[in-house]
């Protein structure tokens, strides 16, 4: 475990597998640390730099108070990859995540060389969906939450399992001020317009049984970039990468060879 001083926040991050390899930035949803990508790390090639990092307002990251806005989120991601000398990396953010990935290429092209935008959007939800969302947890904590976002999350073979129980003890202890300001975040951000300017290789995956960003609004914002790609799990809701690791993880690396990164 390292923590990055960024000055006015200090992030958790960790890099795993070959140290001079090529860079793959994860960004996880939100409510969850980078344990998120712990399942899929097993399936993944030797040869890559694998950096994972814990958002402001998650995990063992600082948890100031919100609201957060989406530039500080990108602002955070751009200063890591700054601190760890990385360019032209493969980005592969997830909900949050994704909305991230799409403001980092947008931004600091140098740093992006390709995007796999998982369970995400250019824009999701609506400010009002946010701000009772917001209200909700402020009042009620994240647990008032929990057992409506288990359903969005996963698909209904998986809420039948043990492993259930990890995700939404993961969930309702992140920071209420986290969960909350990264929100904000959320229902500020509508990034169809610049996500449409956007000229690299990119690749989609959406999850047929997800109830927070579903398949259509994903190939609605991957088709924003010009000969971009899309691949659906099915049986699996938000957290594709949760459900079905193997085969996540096949058409990431599928991917990465295709655009050369491996």
């Amino acid at each position: 475990m390292r923590i990055a001083d960024l000055g006015d926040i200090r992030l958790h991050y960790r890099v795993d597998g070959d140290p001079e390899g090529a860079p793959v930035l994860f960004i996880n949803s939100l409510g969850t640390d980078l344990r998120l990508w712990d399942p899929i790390l097993p399936h993944l090639p030797a040869g890559l730099r694998l950096i994972r990092y814990d958002k402001r307002g998650h995990g063992l990251s600082d948890a100031p108070d919100g609201p957060y806005a989406m530039g500080t989120l990108v602002r955070d991601a751009e200063r890591l990859l700054d601190m760890l000398e990385v360019r032209e990396a493969a980005v592969v953010g997830l909900s949050i995540g994704g909305m991230i990935a799409q403001g980092l290429a947008v931004k600091r092209l140098d740093q992006v060389r390709a995007l796999v935008l998982s369970n995400t959007a250019a824009k999701i939800g609506t400010k009002e969906m946010w701000q009772e969302r917001i209200a909700a947890v402020t009042a009620g904590g994240i647990e008032a939450l929990a057992d409506a976002v288990m359903e969005r999350w996963f698909s209904r073979g998986f809420r039948t399992t043990a492993e259930l129980t990890l995700w939404r003890n993961m969930l309702v202890r992140q920071p209420v001020q986290g969960y909350a300001g990264c929100s904000a975040a959320i229902a500020g951000t509508d990034f169809y317009t610049p996500t449409s300017g956007l000229r690299l290789p990119t690749l989609g995956i959406a999850g047929d049984e997800d109830g927070s960003t579903p398949p259509d609004l994903v190939r609605e914002t991957v088709d924003l970039i010009p000969g971009s790609q899309f691949h659906l799990i099915r049986k699996a809701g938000h957290l594709p990468c949760v459900e079905h690791p193997a085969a996540y993880a096949e058409r990431l690396v599928q991917f990465l060879r295709e655009v050369g990164h491996i």
